[in-house]
Order: C-alpha cells, then structure tokens, then sequence
C-alpha cells in the first residue's frame, strides 16, 4: 500500500501558478487566433447593418408620417370646405325661404287690399243705389 503524500505549501504554490500561466498562454492564444478577429469583425459588420436598416426604418416611418399628417391636413381641409359649403347651402335655403315667405306676405297683403278696396267699392255702390 502506498503511502498518501500530502504536498507542501509551496508545491501548491507552484501548481496553481503552473495552471495560472497554462490559462492565460491559452487565452492569450486564443486571442491570437485569426478566427477570433474574424468573428469580432463579423460582428462588427452585422451591427453596421443592424444600425443602417434601423436608420432607414426610422426613415421610411418618418416619411410615412408626414405623408399621413399632410393627408390628415388634406382631409381636415375637405371636411371644413364641405361644412362651409354646406353653411352656405343652409344659409341659402334659409334665406330663400325667407324671401318666399315674404313675396307671400306681399302677395296676400295685395289679396287682401284687392278684397277690401272691393268691399268698399261695393258699399260705396250700395249707398248711392246705383
């Protein structure tokens, strides 16, 4: 049976530093790998294009808000136009209407002036007998 040797201080020591250095030798070498630029640089580039398509979205819905602002702007026009003519329209029946209430007014008045002026007429026949 052997015997179970329990290493020293400094025999620890000296292994976790051999692992310490074994470590950053095989970071520093990864690092060193080509593809590892390779990937950092296709990252770079997908970010690019990721900001390039979110810049032309930002666009492309600024424009389309505009667009949808100057037609709010158009219909909003329409709509005052129409509730304008439709005033207008209004204000014209009602001033038509007027106008024929009052030409009826006349129009009776001068009825009922022909009748009485008749009336009158007629009782002047009536008292001189002839």
């Amino acid at each position: 049976m052997s015997n179970f040797r329990i290493p020293d201080v400094l025999e620890r020591s000296n292994n976790a530093a051999a692992v310490k250095k074994a470590m950053l030798d095989k970071f520093r070498a990864a690092a060193q790998d080509p593809s590892v630029e390779q990937r950092r640089l296709n990252r770079i580039a997908i970010n690019d294009a990721r900001a390039v398509r979110m810049a032309e979205r930002d666009a492309a819905k600024a424009v389309r808000a505009a667009e949808q602002a100057e037609q709010a702007a158009r219909a909003a026009e329409l709509v005052t136009q129409a509730q304008r003519e439709s005033e207008q329209a209004e204000a014209m029946a009602v001033a038509e209407k007027a106008e024929r209430a009052v030409a009826l007014a006349a129009e009776q008045k001068a009825e009922r002036d022909a009748r009485y002026a008749a009336r009158k007429a007629a009782k002047k026949v009536r008292r001189r007998g002839y």
